[in-house]
């Protein structure tokens, strides 16, 4: 069966990546294997008894050769079924058309170009358009206003709005909703009965704080809406995210907890499996039917049966029966990361699982070799694509698992009883949801002191050869695991070579770099920038959007003073990351912009400084000071701009700070966002202004007054940008005519930290990539 299930997989993939023609190749190879095997094992029998016969074609080869075939079909109907229908006919024709269908997803905010938007996801069963009906099913993204956040899901909807193509394969189209949607039906009780236990759940835990208001229903139902960014990559760092995401976890602790209850009145025989099959059900009902609940059930059904008599075996088997099924009923999950990491930790614990434990079991106590051996082999299954994904490997994900072991089951359980007992009485629900809440007050400890551990996550590179070598890695700790773990001296010493590779932070060899005067962190999409003002030193011109990068970068580059920070602007990828240069590091001043807006990042920045005893002062406009080997004078904004903003992203760019610094002689500019009118008066007041080196303004965006970044002469041009962000930056109308001008353009999404260093009187470059 597992060979079955990558049969699958590969069809799937294949189909979805080169069509109908690279199937037919890819059916074909386990074919020709097999009649290859055939006519060797036929001619050798031949040779050694006088006779022609040959067995059959090996049926394993037949079956793989089907396997693959069908799981290909099924995923190219299943594409064009959504990409070749009236819905999707109607998008491409960017045609106005009323649609009627069930909402699928619960609401979602996203960010518009003019405000924050709703959305859902909607099941259409009819739609009109060019004066014609259809009556179809088929997945659409829809985005609409605020209305759209009260209507329940499973709820029958009727509305109409523009619909345009969809950029990928899951859904027929994109539907932009005109006005409010038209309740045509209510849900089911089934959905009306989960949607109360949820209700109920969040009544339980709303006198509690954020993080545990926020964590006891992402334990329960895998609502994670409501998690501070900060924690969730904190659980990120610390290999914990699984905790706050729908997973097989999730329903094997509470279905776990039922056939426990049923055992406990009387519950025998057959009549368990009906228990376990409607705690299934109610579970996903519980936490909604979306592709990534239905795979986190099926995977923790399979974890249950794992658990039970002969598991390895019984658990590898329903392991490739549940991948083979999934693929076929949804295709879709082929390309998706969730699915293949579930799969992979599942694997890792039915496959890698047994040997640990026994091996650990020689010398410890049964229970804990189990506590150990279960998070440590689903890690390391996940480890090469985790890391292909994030470009991290998490060194403390084994001990933050361990450690979270205890409470997440109980955690759990109580946030179920709280939703449930919550429905007869408030008082009674808000009992356990308390007690949950004090279970996941560790969880958030042991998340937050695990990611500000100093190697809690090792970069790691995502291109072909990092990934190949840790494959390989990964694939000789698996084997040799059990070897070194099955005596106390060998396993005690792996556990301190972990340890020690986690608290003590190893040196980057050459890293900083002899001589460096700045250096642009790559910390996303965002900006993050470092002035060396002395030893251990630096001044910090704003903090990206990632208190976790920015704190690493100024670790790296051993920055424990901060002088002074600068915050250009109150946009999140300036600004959210505060949290980061203010950790573990002497701050002296925090200055900003005159604009306060938006509001929001106002909020952050004064929270933050609160915390810390500091207050942060607006820039003074042309004033000039020296902080150790730095010297800043302040350009912009003007003395007369204004200090409240409409709300316009535009008008909180244009307000950016803008500095002129000089190092150890590089002149540099630091522009912030600000915007291309801005440019202009900066031209016309400072004539003849030549500089070493730009920060390019706003991430290389093209809304540039060019005439003035070419005039500054700058023989190197640094672009602060996030991989694969939604912005189009860098925009090549603004690199190209940079890089005419014979100026050195890098970039922090291909070059990972730009360094800027001054040897002898002469200015070059070192990048962390």
């Amino acid at each position: 069966m597992p060979l079955l299930a990558l049969a699958a997989w590969l069809g799937a993939l294949v189909a979805h990546g080169l069509g109908a023609v690279g199937l037919w190749v890819a059916a074909a190879v386990p074919v020709a294997a097999g009649a290859g095997l055939r006519r060797r094992r036929g001619a050798g029998r031949a040779t050694e008894q006088g006779s022609s016969a040959a067995p059959a074609v090996p049926a394993a080869a037949a079956v793989a050769a089907l396997v693959l075939a069908v799981s290909g079909a099924v995923t190219l109907v299943h594409e064009a079924r959504v990409a070749h229908n009236p819905v999707a006919r109607l998008a491409l024709d960017g045609a106005v058309a009323t649609v009627e269908g069930v909402v699928t997803s619960d609401p979602r905010t996203v960010a518009g170009r003019f405000g924050d938007r709703v959305l859902v996801r909607l099941d259409v069963r009819t739609v009109t358009g060019r004066g014609r009906t259809h009556a179809l099913s088929t997945p659409v993204v829809l985005i609409g206003g605020d209305a759209w956040r009260q209507v329940p899901l499973g709820s029958r909807v009727r509305t109409s709005g523009l619909l345009r193509p969809s950029d990928g394969s899951d859904a027929a189209a994109l539907l932009l909703a005109r006005g409010d949607p038209v309740r045509v039906a209510r849900p089911h009780p089934g959905w009306r009965a989960a949607a109360a236990v949820r209700s109920s759940l969040r009544r339980s835990v709303a006198h509690l704080p954020d993080d545990q208001r926020a964590l006891v229903p992402a334990l329960v139902d895998g609502d994670d809406t409501r998690v501070d960014e900060d924690l969730a990559d904190d659980f990120r760092v610390t290999g914990l995210t699984h905790l706050l995401a729908v997973s097989g976890t999730n329903l094997t602790l509470l279905v776990g907890f039922l056939l426990v209850l049923a055992r406990w009145v009387g519950v025998r025989g057959r009549w368990l499996h009906l228990v376990g099959a409607l705690g299934i059900a109610g579970f996903v009902l519980l936490a909604r039917t979306e592709p990534s609940v239905v795979r986190a059930a099926v995977m923790g059904a399979v974890a249950l049966l794992g658990l039970g008599r002969n598991g390895r075996q019984r658990g590898t088997r329903g392991l490739g029966v549940a991948v083979v099924v999934l693929l076929l009923v949804q295709p879709g999950l082929a390309v998706s990361v969730g699915f293949a990491l579930s799969a992979l930790a599942t694997g890792g614990i039915l496959l890698l699982g047994p040997p640990w434990r026994d091996a650990l079991a020689r010398w410890l106590p049964r229970w804990v070799a189990e506590a150990i051996a279960v998070p440590a082999t689903a890690q390391l299954a996940c480890t090469p694509l985790v890391a292909a994904i994030s470009g991290q490997v998490s060194l403390v994900a084994v001990a933050a698992n361990l450690a979270a072991a205890p409470v997440v089951g109980p955690a759990t359980v109580l946030g179920l009883a709280a939703g449930l007992l919550g429905l007869v009485s408030d008082a009674v629900g808000r009992v356990a949801g308390t007690v949950a809440g004090w279970c996941v007050a560790w969880l958030v400890s042991v998340a937050r002191h695990g990611a500000a551990l100093p190697s809690a996550a090792l970069d790691w590179g995502t291109g072909m050869v990092p990934l190949a070598v840790l494959t390989v890695l990964t694939v000789v700790v698996a084997l040799v695991g059990p070897r070194l773990l099955a005596r106390p001296t060998t396993g005690l010493a792996s556990g301190a070579v972990l340890l020690l590779a986690v608290l003590v932070r190893p040196p980057v060899p050459g890293w900083p770099p002899d001589g460096w005067v700045m250096v642009a962190c790559d910390v996303g999409q965002g900006d993050a920038l470092v002035l060396r003002a002395g030893p251990h030193t630096g001044v910090v011109v704003d903090a990206g959007p990632d208190p976790g990068a920015v704190d690493d970068c100024l670790r790296r580059l051993e920055v424990t003073r901060v002088p002074l920070l600068v915050l250009t602007h109150f946009h999140a990828d300036h600004v959210d990351g505060i949290d980061g240069v203010l950790h573990g590091r002497a701050v002296g001043a925090v200055e900003t912009t005159r604009l306060q807006d938006p509001p929001q990042g106002v909020r952050e920045v004064a929270a933050a400084t609160a915390a810390d005893g500091l207050a942060a002062r607006p820039a003074t406009y042309a004033a000039t000071r020296t902080i150790g080997d730095v010297t800043l004078q302040v350009l912009w904004p003007t003395s007369d701009s204004p200090t409240v903003g409409p709300g316009d992203g535009s008008t909180a760019n244009e307000a950016s700070v803008v500095l002129l610094a000089e190092v150890r002689g590089v002149r540099i500019l630091l522009s912030g966002d600000i915007e291309p009118e801005g440019q202009e008066a900066l031209a016309r007041s400072l004539p003849g202004l030549r500089v070493d080196v730009l920060k390019v303004p706003h991430h290389g965006s093209r809304y540039q007054d060019l005439d003035f970044l070419l005039s500054l002469g700058a023989r190197v041009a640094l672009v602060s940008v996030g991989a694969d962000n939604d912005y189009g930056h860098p925009s090549a109308d603004t690199l190209v005519p940079l890089e005419a001008t014979g100026a050195r353009v890098l970039r922090t999404d291909l070059d990972g930290d730009l360094v800027v260093v001054e040897r002898d009187g002469h200015l070059g470059t070192v990048t962390g990539r």
